[in-house]
């Protein structure tokens, strides 16, 4: 195996000629741990105490006679091609949409109401779009994209693409229309009880009780204006008063 090198397969061939077990257990060993320096960024891996011993198998030629911790590989396993695996093609038509589009299709043909079959064929439309444009670097004109969704569609939503062909895409994803309508039946809901409630901890007489202290905090205080006012009148008639004699 050329990942260990030529210093590895002598060793490995030296420790097979061995006679006695136990020195080839322990060199086998001493042996396993040289590959393993060999490769330290390999020892993320699971497994990799087995590779290690199964690599040393292959190496001596499955002629190696140690008492490893893990059993030896099997001959017939060595060189084995694995099975192929086979990729389902789906037979589609377009294969940049993928498989994908062929189940919104299938999932906007089996929709009733006929505003939410239009949103959904909108939305398939703008995403061919996304995909067309992955693929092939360029803009699709929009004849040539609903064609193809006419296509797709085996013509069994002729009437949605041609109100996309006249008045071009609606915004509104199925889901957002879903949304939208719970929204109104929410308002519709609370404007049935009465329209929307007052805020929280709103208090229309504590309000009053408010507005009715910060006039009195508003209001001047004339607790010591009045009392300026009766000492300036005491000075004013103690000087008017006429000293005796005068």
């Amino acid at each position: 195996m050329k990942e260990y090198g030529s210093n590895v397969q002598k060793l490995a061939d030296h420790i097979v000629k061995m006679e006695d077990k136990a020195k080839r257990n322990l060199y086998a060993h001493i042996l396993i741990e040289l590959m393993r320096q060999i490769h330290p960024n390999m020892r993320d891996n699971q497994d990799y105490t087995n590779k290690l011993w199964d690599d040393l198998y292959i190496i001596s030629g499955f002629q190696l006679d140690v008492d490893s911790p893990f059993p030896p590989p099997s001959k017939e396993a060595l060189g084995k091609k694995p099975l192929k695996v086979g990729y389902n093609q789906q037979n589609l038509m377009y294969r940049h949409y993928g498989r994908n589009i062929d189940l919104l299709l299938e999932k906007a043909i089996q929709t009733e109401n006929s505003e939410d079959r239009l949103a959904f064929v909108s939305y398939i439309f703008r995403l061919m779009r996304s995909f067309f444009n992955t693929w092939n670097k360029d803009n699709p004109e929009d004849h040539v994209l609903l064609g193809q969704l006419e296509q797709l569609s085996k013509g069994k939503l002729s009437e949605e693409i041609d109100y996309i062909r006249q008045n071009g895409p609606v915004d509104a994803a199925p889901k957002d229309r879903n949304n939208n309508s719970s929204q109104e039946r929410n308002r519709g809901n609370h404007q049935g009880g009465g329209g929307f409630k007052a805020q929280a901890g709103h208090n229309p007489e504590r309000q009053g009780n408010n507005n009715q202290g910060n006039a009195n905090r508003n209001r001047p205080n004339n607790k010591f204006t009045g009392r300026n006012n009766n000492g300036n009148n005491n000075n004013n008639n103690r000087n008017n008063r006429k000293k005796p004699g005068n």
